[in-house]
């Protein structure tokens, strides 16, 4: 998951434009905001028909303004960051709204990597791991994919 990881990170710092952060409290927010977004989308892949929340967001079905992926990672980022550096009023709120720009720039990385002329989990399992049909390490990324996701992903891998 590390790939995912960077490319949420590299989304966060991308993002954050001229908010002006505390020096100090800089490198916890920023590392905040990802593990926010990516407890989101954890949390969200347990749920039932929570893949279909994440599908739909990564490939521009719903905006990351109305998902619920995003409101909950603001939640997520709210009391597990905000609130423990006692961060509030004007930056707290323009932290937040970088949450739906970030989510919003990942479908950017999400393209059709198997070749059967749609976009579906197992793209995006690949376009954010940095896989491809080549293989690699990618088939134990996608098996544990699979058992988080109770195996909605489908049948056999087709690597």
């Amino acid at each position: 998951m590390s790939l995912i990881s960077d490319l949420i990170s590299k989304q966060v710092n991308s993002s954050i434009g001229g908010i002006e952060i505390p020096s100090n409290l800089k490198s916890q927010v920023l590392g905040g905001l990802g593990e926010s977004i990516l407890g989101s989308l954890t949390q969200t892949a347990a749920q039932q028909g929570g893949t279909d929340l994440i599908s739909d967001l990564l490939t521009g079905k719903t905006s990351a303004a109305k998902s619920p992926i995003t409101a909950l990672a603001g939640n997520i980022f709210s009391s597990n960051v905000l609130k423990n550096l006692n961060i509030s009023g004007g930056l707290a709120k323009s932290l937040i709204a970088l949450i739906p720009t970030v989510l919003g720039g990942l479908k950017n990385f999400i393209k059709d990597q198997d070749g059967d002329g749609d976009i579906d989990l197992k793209d995006i399992m690949l376009s954010i791991t940095g896989g491809g049909n080549s293989g690699g390490g990618l088939g134990s990324i996608i098996g544990a994919a699979k058992g988080i996701l109770g195996g909605l992903m489908g049948g056999e891998d087709k690597q």
